[in-house]
C-alpha cells in the first residue's frame, strides 16, 4: 500500500506464463495494468469503476502500463505478462500518480521473485519510475496536489519520471488562466525534486 497524505492505493504484481495474442511468438514478455477506485474511496459513494469502467480509468490503467514499460526490457522478461491491479481504497487527488509510484516497487517485488526462483536469469526492471502532480493554485507553485487544491487549481500538471532523471510522460493543462515557459520550467523542476524524493524511498524499501 501507497499513502500519499490521505491518497492510499494498493498496488498488486501477479504473473502469468503467457503473453496476448498479439504478442505470441514475439519472444517477449508485456507489462499491463489495471486501475480501479472503490466505491467508498471518495466522500460520497461512487460505482465500481472496475464493474462499469469509465474513460478516466482506461486513461489511468493505460498510463501504469506504459510508464512500467518504459523502464523494463520486455524481451528479458520472457513470454510472460505481469499483471498490475492499483485499487484506490482513499482518494484525495493524486490517485494516478500513486498508483504509478506504488505499481513500479510492486513490478520489482514480482520480477525480483522470478529471479530467486530462477524463471529468469536477472530482474528486467532496468530503473525505477515515478510519478508526481505539480500545479499553481492561488498564483503558488504547488507539489504534490490534494483534492482541494487540485479542485481549484489554475494549472494542474501530472509528470512521470525515472530514477535516472528522464521523463516518460508530461500532461499539463491550464484551467481559467495560461502559463509561460518559466512557469512551466518551474513546475519541472518542482516535480524532480518531488520524483527525486520518491525515488529514494522506493530504492530504500526494495533494499
Amino acid at each position: 500500500m501507497i499513502e500519499l497524505g490521505d491518497t492510499r492505493v494498493i498496488c498488486t504484481a501477479s504473473v502469468e506464463e503467457k503473453v496476448p495474442n498479439f504478442l505470441v511468438g514475439a519472444a517477449q514478455g508485456w507489462v499491463t495494468a489495471e486501475y480501479g477506485m472503490l466505491p467508498a474511496s471518495t466522500a460520497q459513494r461512487r460505482e465500481n469503476s472496475r464493474t462499469r469502467q469509465d474513460g478516466r480509468s482506461q486513461e489511468i490503467q493505460r498510463l501504469i502500463g506504459r510508464s512500467l514499460r518504459a523502464v523494463t526490457n520486455l524481451k528479458k522478461l520472457g513470454p510472460r505478462t505481469v499483471w498490475i491491479d492499483c485499487d484506490v481504497l482513499q482518494a484525495d487527488g493524486g490517485t494516478r500518480s500513486a498508483a504509478i509510484t506504488g505499481a513500479c516497487i510492486a513490478l520489482n517485488m514480482a520480477t525480483n521473485r522470478l529471479v530467486e526462483e530462477g524463471v529468469i536469469p536477472a530482474n528486467p526492471v532496468a530503473d525505477s519510475v515515478a510519478a508526481i502532480s505539480v500545479g499553481i493554485v492561488g498564483g503558488a507553485q504547488l507539489l504534490d496536489l490534494d483534492y482541494s487544491e487540485d479542485s481549484r487549481a489554475d494549472v494542474d500538471m501530472n509528470i512521470v519520471m525515472t530514477g535516472s532523471g528522464r521523463f516518460v510522460e508530461v500532461q499539463g493543462s491550464a484551467e481559467g488562466a495560461t502559463f509561460d515557459n518559466e512557469a512551466l520550467a518551474t513546475l519541472l523542476a518542482l516535480a524532480r525534486e518531488g520524483i527525486a524524493a520518491l525515488t529514494r524511498i522506493q530504492r530504500e524499501y526494495l533494499a
